[in-house]
């Protein structure tokens, strides 16, 4: 295995400043990856990234989404102020934070060696987790048996975590982690031992079936046909194939048929609640919405009154809808500014791709794989607020991130590094 490079020292700086330049970049690094473990550990380390690259006063690189990011700032901050609940929205402001992983990403790991690495890492930390994933799963099924209750409606409520805490933001990292997976496994120069990243792949798609999340099954769904028709167009024509073979196989098959037909434990009913909630909301409050986090705190206030009570089990603090959250927190406008940032990353990231010649590379690895998962997390903001997540947020910059590094002119034009 070759070491990566993790970071480029400019020929004039200074013993200390290339110093700090390598450690902001290893600390980045670090960040990225150790998400998939802890939301602690990867902000702790990307706080210190911060302030290695400020002392190092090396140059500070941010893509080409200035505009649309500054403007989703200032509508975040002025509807705080017009809110009448600052106390409330303060941690939201807090989350702005986490944006700076797009800042330190793209200003340090500016070689293919430390972005080949990155996803890679990614690739063996997030097949851990589903392996601990899988054994959860073995776990609850055995709890069910023992407590003599029928394991669906049980396991609905007690889907398995990973590392993280929730069934949902394990999901969407396992299914961030798969897309660039592939995208590597498709498009970028073949790596060595092969056979372990097909492993990855594998365990990865286990654990994302039995955590039985149906948003992100359908985004990652999504995700992959993308990169599959890039890779082999012949592959659809599998697509009535794998279909009905989702559709009849027990656990998986079942969980998809309960969208058209929904048991009585199933969150279908709770989603429409959220997102008519969130709907009136934003007709009350379409400028500057309730102010950050404020649905969280007056989500019974705007409930329609046609629902029946009592409200089925569910989540009743955010409308569990990206764009219908973003509205009724901080108004239309704001809602609009990341709405922007997301078709300006696609924009971007496709004209990208269709300068690129018809060979494996990095560019097209990062390019490909950016699309796919942009595309896979519009989708699944239908029915989450996933970019609230500071764990989504981080994988999705990062992503991101990369994507603008590859076209960078001049980078990633060395040698692959093989792993």
């Amino acid at each position: 295995m070759t070491w990566p490079v993790f970071a480029e020292v400019p020929p004039d700086a200074s013993p200390r400043e290339a110093i700090l330049i390598r450690a902001a970049a290893c600390l980045t690094f670090g960040s990225a990856v150790s998400i998939i473990l802890s939301i602690w550990l990867s902000q702790m380390l990307l706080w210190f990234a911060v302030a290695a690259l400020f002392f190092s006063r090396a140059k500070l690189h941010l893509p080409r989404l200035k505009l649309p990011l500054a403007l989703f700032m200032l509508g975040t901050a002025i509807s705080l102020m017009f809110s009448g609940e600052i106390v409330h929205g303060l941690p939201q402001i807090k989350k702005l934070l986490v944006f700076l992983m797009l800042l330190a990403a793209f200003s340090c790991l500016r070689t293919a060696s430390a972005v080949r690495s990155l996803f890679l890492v990614w690739a063996l930390l997030g097949a851990f987790a589903a392996v601990l994933g899988i054994a959860q799963f073995v776990v609850k099924l055995e709890q069910a048996r023992a407590a003599g209750v029928s394991f669906g409606p049980y396991y609905t409520t007690e889907r398995i975590t990973g590392f993280m805490s929730h069934w949902n933001t394990f999901s969407e990292e396992e299914m961030f982690v798969l897309l660039m997976l592939l995208a590597f496994l498709f498009f970028a120069p073949p790596a060595k031992r092969v056979w372990v990243w097909l492993a990855c792949a594998g365990l990865l798609g286990i654990a994302l079936v039995l955590a039985e999340t149906r948003g992100v099954w359908f985004a990652t769904g999504i995700g992959a046909l993308y990169l599959s028709w890039f890779w082999r167009p012949k592959l659809f024509l599998l697509l009535p194939i794998i279909g009905a073979l989702i559709w009849f196989t027990p656990v998986v098959g079942q969980r998809a048929r309960s969208i058209l037909h929904p048991a009585q434990s199933d969150s279908n009913q709770f989603h429409v609640i959220a997102w008519r909630t969130g709907v009136a909301m934003i007709e009350r409050h379409p400028l500057l919405g309730l102010g950050p986090d404020g649905p969280k705190f007056h989500f019974q206030e705007y409930i329609p009154s046609d629902i029946p009570r009592p409200l089925p089990e569910g989540f009743y603090q955010h409308v569990h809808n990206v764009y219908l959250q973003y509205a009724a927190d901080r108004g239309i406008p704001t809602a609009l500014m990341m709405i922007w940032l997301l078709l300006q990353v696609l924009a971007d990231f496709w004209r990208g791709v269709r300068s690129q010649p018809p060979t494996r590379n990095m560019r097209r690895f990062l390019l490909h794989g950016g699309i796919a998962v942009v595309l896979a997390s519009m989708i699944d903001g239908f029915v989450e607020y996933n970019l609230g997540d500071s764990e989504f947020l981080t994988m999705f910059l990062v992503v991101v991130a990369c994507g603008y590094l590859a076209l960078e002119p001049g980078l990633f034009d060395e040698k692959p590094v093989r792993i």
